[in-house]
């Protein structure tokens, strides 16, 4: 069987023993297909010229089956060797958002060799807000707003949710409700919200805020096209915002027939555009149905919880997935 190599890129300044990477490249490691699993990460001050787009060599270390979380980083500078990212057969990308355009675009026009998964152009394209708008009919109402006159005619309609295009984890949602608005649970009024906003680039995906909040946010992770697993993320008692981050907590949770559908509605575009692990998320409309408000293309984590809650080896498919994208982009 003809193995490959695989570079993984990160950056570990924020990591805890809870982060996805450690448990998905010790799988990796120990795959059929593997010949060597590296990480490099931007963490590194020896990896400054690479991550500001300078040179294609950096420094990464070796991975083995004690790859695991330390708090001192020590777990990126043992084992170093000096490399050349076009060395490698295939890079996977598992570095926090956002990404910026500059380091996308170092990748996708100086890296010749390996595939890159998430593929430059996919994060690109689908780490925006905006990408939502090709789903229109899945979603719950929404459109772009450019300026203050733009929301201040839809929240005539219905209350809002503005969604800055390319934050993550809820940083920058505003919530708006009549003359009412909420910025994370900090609550101020519409005048006050105009004031701050006349100085900045206004540039928000504007979506109808769902009464059914409190039922929920579910992350569904899918990985070459297969449903992998879900959890169900419900806000903090004082919060509408259901992200880890602010305050929520997580269960595990069933993917019923309308996300199913979702996600076979999804997949062809992101898989056309390169993105092969991605998370969607969903929420109750005031229907009762749920529908889709949002796409994550970048460092998708929660396979190893997953695994842990429900004794499936989703870890294990994850990267059997991901090899078997790789052989088929190769051979086709």
């Amino acid at each position: 069987m003809q193995t490959y190599k695989l570079l993984i890129l990160t950056d570990h300044k924020n990591h805890s023993a809870e982060n996805s990477l450690y448990a998905l490249a010790r799988a990796m490691y120990i795959h059929p297909r593997s010949a060597c699993v590296d990480v490099g990460t931007r963490n590194l001050v020896e990896n400054a010229d690479f991550f500001s787009e300078k040179t294609t060599e950096l420094t990464v270390s070796e991975i083995d089956n004690n790859f695991q979380f330390c708090e001192s980083g020590s777990t990126f500078t043992d084992h170093q060797k000096k490399v050349s990212a076009n060395d490698y057969d295939m890079i996977w990308l598992r570095m926090p958002p956002p990404l910026s355009k500059s380091f996308l675009y170092f990748l996708k026009d100086k890296l010749s060799k390996p595939l890159i998964i998430n593929a430059p152009k996919g994060i690109l394209e689908g780490g925006s807000k905006a990408f939502l708008l090709n789903f229109k009919k899945l979603c719950p109402p929404m459109q772009l707003c450019h300026s203050i006159n733009d929301i201040i005619a839809l929240k005539r309609q219905f209350p809002l949710v503005l969604k800055p295009l390319r934050e993550y984890g809820g940083r920058g949602i505003v919530r708006i409700d009549g003359e009412k608005v909420w910025q994370g649970k900090k609550e101020i009024n519409f005048d006050t919200f105009i004031r701050q906003s006349q100085q900045e680039n206004i540039e928000y995906l504007a979506v109808k805020f769902l009464k059914n909040v409190s039922k929920g946010d579910k992350r569904i992770i899918v990985v070459n096209g297969e449903i992998l697993g879900a959890s169900l993320r419900m806000p903090a008692r004082d919060s509408w915002l259901c992200n880890i981050s602010m305050g929520g907590s997580s269960s595990i949770a069933q993917v019923n027939y309308d996300e199913i559908q979702i996600v076979e509605t999804v997949n062809p575009v992101l898989s056309e555009m390169g993105v092969v692990m991605y998370g969607i998320d969903t929420l109750v409309d005031d229907e009762g149905k749920r529908v889709l408000s949002e796409i994550n293309t970048t460092s998708i984590g929660g396979l190893p919880q997953i695994g842990m809650m429900t004794g499936r080896p989703v870890v294990e498919k994850a990267t059997d997935l991901i090899w078997d994208y790789f052989l088929t982009y190769k051979f086709k």
